[in-house]
């Protein structure tokens, strides 16, 4: 799959989605009405490297990173515990090959808070993270209005 099928996928798939790019990335906001500035993002795509993020190794032709917010819960099944948060620059502790492509795994900054990854995820692994941008779309969904309950 590309980064625009992706994109066009959830877009498509999914209530109140806003893709909103910058930077060689794309977020997935759920901002139904675009009652906020932004929304409550719980998907990003990136095309490459960041200053404090090169552990996928991103700079590679065609390499890309789908990155989902999950609960705890979901990311204890799959892993076990959340490790801890690294320092400013660093990475998280989880012995993954953050390299690795087609595999689901703890994202190597934010799985400390229960973000995973995928990096050029094939059809058939896409089909199979549905169940968890399912469940990060509707944890946006709840923090959404929470946010908008008094506007």
């Amino acid at each position: 799959m590309q980064v625009e099928d992706i994109i066009k996928t959830i877009e498509n798939d999914f209530e109140g989605v806003i893709p909103k790019s910058s930077w060689g990335e794309t977020s997935l906001f759920y901002n139904p009405g675009r009652k906020l500035p932004n929304g409550v993002y719980f998907c990003t795509l990136k095309e490459n490297n960041g200053e404090n993020d090169k552990a996928s190794e991103l700079d590679r032709e065609g390499v890309f990173r789908l990155s989902i917010g999950i609960t705890k819960e979901t990311f204890e099944k799959h892993f076990g515990s959340r490790p801890k948060r690294p320092p400013k620059g660093g990475i998280i502790d989880t012995h993954h090959d953050f390299t690795l492509l087609n595999e689901l795994m703890p994202h190597p900054i934010y799985g400390w808070m229960s973000w995973v990854q995928v990096l050029n995820p094939s059809q058939t692994t896409f089909e199979s993270l549905l169940p968890l941008i399912t469940e990060a779309h509707s944890n946006a969904i709840i923090k959404f209005n929470k946010k908008t309950a008094n506007k």
